[in-house]
């Protein structure tokens, strides 16, 4: 690419090189360090003068840090000149943090938009936003990237009995990006309902060609979910650890509506932070609606605290598939043999080479790179 300038931020540099690598251009040189008073420091290593300049910063674990180094390279590139700058965020920092869940809460998403507007960025891209109409928190052009086709793709390649399984969405929330995986699958789909206003119920009832519903109690404690329009995960840091590692054993009103008897299903979300809901939904889903196997799917693996060893020790949970648009330490990953990564450095480094070029990225809406 003529005139153009492709930086890596440091939270997730083997993603970054991965995207260099497919557009066929090296990382531009920056120095990124800190001061003995923790202050961030950027130096442009080379001239961006007329350049249209993309910058690779995901979210991440050390998320505060990443985001005002972020900020100052974009900073730094529009003091020098730059023509352009594109920020490319796979993960959207605090993007959980979309609206006010609670009186006196901010929307934190909207001011890291007008964080990165008046630093001076041009253009955003990112990967499946936690709600899509964050879009509107900027006053610059936003592309929403879809993980769907390489998830698809990933599914019909890696599953030979697809075409009987049943994708499932964990919450009210996700409904719209189940039916629409399904739709590209062309096989069922299937949605929990975590109830936490219901009596509780002494009795399990499960009619497997409709609904499952259970009742289960330990310790006394009970995990919900969050039924807002977007629904997180469940929090499992106020538990102890053998409670959290049978958190699908704690209280709970789960109804599932449709049919899994005996069919592969795919668990799908946005994200996974804590796995207790995931946990709680696959149990379900194997010992109470008689699932043939179950897969964990999620664009961003944020996977906190004990998430990777409470999945490997679920029974329920067969495979968990992120992509690599949050960055997993080599220590992590090697604490669960049920991951998968999906690769999605081909889409981003597409996205890069037609935003530079001017053209339109509508085509990579439906099609995995």
């Amino acid at each position: 690419m003529r005139r153009a300038k492709v930086f890596s931020g440091s939270s997730h540099p083997e993603l970054a090189n991965s995207i260099c690598d497919r557009l066929g251009v090296p990382s531009s040189p920056v120095v990124l360090k800190k001061f003995s008073n923790q202050e961030t420091s950027v130096e442009i290593g080379c001239s961006v003068r007329n350049e249209n300049v993309f910058i690779i910063q995901s979210g991440s674990t050390q998320i505060n840090d990443h985001l005002m180094e972020l900020l100052i390279m974009i900073s730094a590139c529009k003091g020098s000149s730059a023509n352009r700058i594109t920020a490319v965020l796979p993960y959207f920092p605090y993007s959980k943090q979309s609206k006010k869940k609670k009186y006196r809460c901010a929307i934190t998403a909207k001011v890291v938009a007008n964080l990165l507007s008046v630093a001076g960025v041009d253009h955003i891209i990112t990967m499946d936003l936690h709600a899509s109409q964050m879009q509107g928190f900027f006053n610059k052009p936003v592309d929403n990237l879809y993980a769907e086709p390489c998830v698809a793709k990933w599914i019909q390649d890696a599953v030979p009995e697809y075409i009987n399984g049943v994708v499932v969405s964990k919450n009210a929330g996700g409904a719209k990006r189940v039916t629409s995986l399904a739709d590209r699958l062309k096989i069922d789909f299937a949605l929990i309902h975590t109830d936490r206003t219901r009596e509780p119920r002494r009795n399990t009832l499960c009619d497997s060609t409709t609904t499952c519903v259970t009742k289960i109690e330990v310790n006394n404690v009970e995990i919900v979910n969050d039924m807002d329009d977007e629904i997180d995960d469940v929090s499992t840091d106020h538990l102890t650890d053998s409670t959290a590692s049978i958190i699908s054993d704690a209280e709970t009103n789960i109804t599932l509506v449709g049919d899994v008897e005996g069919k592969v299903t795919f668990i799908v979300d946005d994200m996974i932070d804590s796995s207790g809901s995931f946990i709680a939904a696959a149990n379900h889903l194997m010992n109470k609606c008689n699932a043939k196997r179950v897969y964990v799917i999620a664009t961003h693996g944020i996977l906190s605290g004990d998430s990777l060893k409470e999945i490997e020790a679920c029974r329920s949970i067969y495979k968990l598939v992120v992509t690599n648009t949050f960055p997993i330490p080599p220590d992590k990953r090697h604490q669960i043999s049920k991951l998968v990564i999906i690769d999605i450095s081909a889409t981003l480094a597409e996205a890069i080479r037609r935003t530079h070029n001017g053209e339109s990225i509508s085509y990579l809406f439906d099609t995995a790179i």
